[in-house]
């Protein structure tokens, strides 16, 4: 099953490409994913669990995961395990990033190959629904978490003047603010009714033209 994306993010190409190469905070930011950590071989853990209506997974694996510094490009290969519903899932992801001013576009293109009771919303097409709906949600998280590192940065800088106003007395600056909270998994009823209005949203879309 092929999966074609397309976002931008509201953040400089740098700032993205970063963020990208911090697995643990993209994993943060996509609802459903938990990133349990590195292995000897360079491989990366982690399980990435989803709702649809009475349908329930949890995939954990590992991933592959290369980057290109020249090209701004991520290619991953990755599988998964649902222990409880026997289903499978292999994944082989290429991501490029794009600098449009001062955003960045992402082009997303993946193959996915999935066996087991799950390979049933394969078929159906909801599977490609429901990436819509998570990486929309994406988006903002991330988006979200590149706000608050470059507000840290900035109030973590020295400032002009400030030895001269801890020397008069002067109160201590504010902390810098914490990151966002962990993402969390969009529920199940919630995640029905983005799907259902992304799939509304397609099909009077291609009845418009």
């Amino acid at each position: 099953m092929k999966i074609a994306q397309e976002f931008t993010v509201a953040r400089p190409m740098p700032a993205v490409w970063s963020f990208f190469q911090d697995i643990p905070n993209v994993a943060r930011c996509l609802p459903g994913a938990e990133y349990l950590g590195p292995k000897e071989d360079g491989k990366h853990t982690g399980k990435v669990s989803s709702k649809i209506g009475p349908f329930q997974a949890s995939f954990e694996g590992e991933a592959d995961v290369v980057y290109d510094d020249v090209a701004k490009s991520v290619h991953v290969e990755g599988k998964g395990v649902d222990k409880k519903g026997a289903s499978r899932g292999k994944m082989i992801m290429d991501c490029r990033l794009f600098a449009e001013g001062e955003k960045t576009k992402v082009v997303v293109d993946a193959d996915v190959q999935l066996s087991g009771a799950i390979a049933q919303f394969g078929r159906t097409g909801i599977i490609a629904e429901v990436a819509n709906v998570l990486v929309a949600d994406f988006v903002r998280n991330a988006e979200a978490e590149l706000a608050a590192g470059s507000a840290a940065a900035q109030d973590a800088a020295p400032a002009q003047g400030r030895d001269t106003a801890r020397e008069a007395g002067a109160a201590p600056a504010a902390s810098a603010p914490s990151a966002p909270a962990a993402a969390k998994p969009i529920s199940g009823f919630g995640l029905i009714l983005a799907v259902l209005k992304s799939w509304l949203a397609s099909l009077f879309g291609r009845r418009a033209h």
